[in-house]
């Protein structure tokens, strides 16, 4: 697949030719021998001794190329199996390649899962020490950053606590903190930045700015957009090992959700037909664009609604209503349409079909909705034929944050006047 690049120079920042490469792949390629069957015990061997020979190969990089420039956020984003952790861990030396090559720039800390090389047994203090002199700093640099790390994590009364008496929390916190006093030139970064309570990520979110403003070269792998599109110069996407796109953060970010919401290959457009007086719903479902079935729509782009019913008796007068709901219950929008006979009398014939066509704008904030469905008879004055819950479900995604749900278009001003004087 050709790999499409869009090249963005960071504000204020030298263009991209002119920034030396801190990071060069080329062609990288890795596989993994899967076993097909685990054997779990010695009389399991003995009976089939040839089983753990038997495997599956799995590519998880497929000939990768690509630069990162000195002092770049660059972000990695991927779906689960896309090979984007096993190509940070390709960086970080941890696997090795089964062809290919990386030359980077600079010193290098990989920080692929926080907390690694902790020893539990051992305090705060012997902890931080020990990973300093792991990350390449002397004991007496690592000495001298140990204020730091514990004022940075609001640990300093816990110091010389054991780790294994540590909540989850407080280890995180010690973890992320030794991560920020290193002096490496190049960080390789794995899912880390939303840690801790508010105030702490708050403080981590300071402090990437920090090293992004100092010119540090940072790989993220993340699945969270709005921090690719918040921190990082330019993303890369990767699927089934292979290199989809690079370039902007917010168009990588799009492109990412709208891979993530591609209808399945089971999705179908006539789930179980839901029955009632009068009526019958053989199948609703959301398409996109191009007419074919969708599981989620992006924010801003119209929804298109479809469903299909059957009569079951003679109706007079029938109606089709539909109420579009958030995740909540809560309803967001009710419509619905009067459906002509063939015969522009309003009657309807047991078996014939009625197909439904809604198009819809949409303000709606990122989230999952539903889509229910109803038919009444007699212009809305006799009983409901037909009401079925939740005949439909999608996802709206997007980069958008809101405390609502809507994510309206808008604009707002404040102006501060001289108040009156006494």
């Amino acid at each position: 697949m050709a790999v499409e690049e869009e090249i963005a120079k960071p504000a204020g920042e030298p263009a991209e030719s002119e920034r030396p490469v801190a990071i060069e792949v080329r062609d990288l390629k890795k596989r993994f021998r899967i076993p097909t069957h685990r054997v779990d015990s010695f009389k399991e061997r003995m009976v089939r001794p040839f089983a753990a020979r038997d495997y599956r190969e799995l590519q998880a990089l497929a000939g990768v190329s690509f630069d990162i420039r000195q002092g770049e956020f660059f972000g990695i984003v991927g779906r689960n199996g896309s090979g984007k952790s096993t190509l940070l861990k390709l960086l970080a030396s941890i696997y090795r390649a089964d062809s290919g090559t990386i030359r980077m720039a600079g010193r290098l800390a990989p920080f692929i899962e926080l907390g690694v090389g902790f020893n539990v047994e051992l305090t705060a203090r012997e902890n931080v020490i020990l990973n300093g002199v792991m990350m390449g700093l002397t004991p007496k640099e690592t000495s001298s950053r140990l204020d730091a790390v514990l004022d940075f994590a609001e640990l300093r009364d816990f110091v010389d606590l054991k780790l294994k008496n540590y909540s989850s929390g407080m280890l995180v916190r010690l973890a992320f903190s030794t991560m920020m006093e290193t002096d490496a030139d190049i960080l390789l970064i794995d899912e880390v930045l939303a840690v801790g309570d508010a105030a702490f990520q708050q403080r981590c979110a300071d402090a990437f700015r920090d090293m992004k403003a100092a010119g540090k070269t940072i790989v993220l792998v993340t699945h969270e957009m709005a921090t690719v599109e918040d921190y990082c110069h330019r993303a890369m996407l990767i699927e089934s090992g292979s290199i989809r796109r690079i370039g902007d953060p917010a168009e990588i970010g799009r492109e990412y959700l709208r891979i993530n919401f591609q209808p399945s290959a089971d999705l179908s457009r006539e789930p179980a037909p839901s029955v009632s007086e009068g009526a019958r719903l053989l199948g609703a479902w959301i398409e996109d664009a191009s007419g074919e079935p969708a599981a989620g729509v992006e924010h801003g782009e119209k929804i298109h609604i479809r469903a299909e019913i059957e009569m079951t008796s003679d109706a007079v007068g029938v109606g089709v209503g539909l109420i579009l709901a958030n995740a909540d219950g809560v309803g967001m929008f009710h419509f619905g349409k009067s459906i002509e006979g063939r015969d522009g009398s309003g009657q309807l014939r047991a078996g014939e079909r009625v197909k439904v066509t809604a198009e819809l704008e949409n303000p709606l904030a990122p989230g999952r909705y539903h889509v229910h469905c109803g038919v009444s008879q007699d212009e809305g004055r006799g009983d409901v034929s037909l009401y079925v819950h939740s005949a439909a479900d999608f996802v709206v995604f997007g980069n958008q944050r809101t405390g609502g749900v809507l994510a309206l278009e808008h604009e707002i001003e404040a102006e501060v006047e001289d108040g009156d004087s006494q």
